[in-house]
């Protein structure tokens, strides 16, 4: 079968697109006959090498942690699954990814895929779509009539954020540029601002604000100011950097690290599948073009959330 690999750590020219054996399934595994898979900003830098110490893999590595498939094959013990089922999955960091024509999978890391979406663009969903809910639920704990700051809202995981926060009743002021505002508008956010003036302060867009949750890159001292973003009591949970607690206040920051759910990813479907969950797609291409994706993706050329099409 084909895949894409890289055999060292380095830039994007380190990726090949090269003859594999296919794998079989073990007990408790599923193989998966890949449709699609995206690109992630953290997927940059596994194929750097920035995250080699935090994350064990065994080299040559196919990268794509986002799966969106069909089942082809059962290992022993899987129940609950049918060869031809269309399933979607977030693959655990450091195992062989989804840029490849088949790949294994745990069971109970697979969800049922949307049905009111094309099967190649539901691998937008999986990495993206957990980390939202990780950090609305787990990290932020958000409970509905709470206010919440979303500084990004317009990228992968903030314009999910936006919905589930929105979905979960909280008032929502959504923070990018002009160009993503009436897609935020359209998700029920109750404000949507451009970027912010951290000098201005929290006033300047409503706040201080119960939640804040950021997805923009900034210096630390960029970060520091957003702890004046939440209120007493509050909590900041960020994907960028840590924001520092004030515990004077009884603000306390939470950082994310994205792990694999089956049965998180499961509710996501199920939000999709209700029209209260919407992905954006920004491109197609074929997985032979990831060098270029992660090339693009250096310099800054994506123009947003990319999808990997197997075949």
């Amino acid at each position: 079968m084909k895949a894409m690999r890289f055999h060292e750590f380095g830039s994007s020219g380190v990726l090949r697109y090269e003859d594999i054996d296919r794998p079989a399934p073990g007990a408790g595994q599923v193989l998966v006959r890949v449709a699609a898979t995206s690109f992630n900003p953290v997927d940059d830098h596994i194929r750097a090498g920035v995250l080699a110490e935090m994350i064990p893999m065994t080299l040559p590595y196919v990268p794509g942690l986002d799966l969106a498939g069909t089942v082809a094959e059962l290992g022993a013990d899987v129940t609950g699954l049918a060869v031809g089922d269309p399933v979607v999955a977030m693959l655990p960091l450091g195992s062989a990814g989804g840029a490849a024509e088949y790949v294994l999978a745990s069971a109970e890391s697979l969800a049922p895929a949307p049905r009111t979406t094309e099967l190649v663009d539901a691998a937008a969903l999986p990495l993206t779509g957990l980390a939202a809910w990780q950090t609305v639920f787990e990290l932020a704990e958000l409970k509905p009539g709470r206010t919440v700051l979303v500084n990004g809202a317009g990228g992968a995981v903030g314009s999910l954020v936006v919905q589930l926060a929105v979905d979960a009743g909280a008032q929502v002021t959504a923070v990018d540029a002009p160009e993503h505002a009436d897609r935020l508008r359209s998700y029920g956010a109750d404000r949507v601002v451009g970027p912010l003036d951290l000098a201005a302060g929290p006033a300047a867009v409503g706040g201080p604000f119960q939640v804040v949750v950021n997805h923009v890159r900034v210096s630390p001292a960029e970060l520091a100011q957003l702890t004046n973003y939440v209120a007493d009591g509050g909590v900041a949970a960020s994907t960028a950097g840590p924001i520092p607690e004030d515990p004077a206040r009884g603000v306390r920051s939470e950082s994310l690290w994205v792990r694999s759910d089956g049965a998180q990813l499961t509710e996501l479907v199920a939000k999709v599948d209700a029209g209260k969950l919407r992905v954006h797609v920004a491109a197609h291409r074929p997985v032979a073009d990831l060098a270029a994706v992660h090339a693009d993706a250096g310099a800054g050329r994506l123009p947003g959330k990319t999808v990997l099409l197997a075949s």
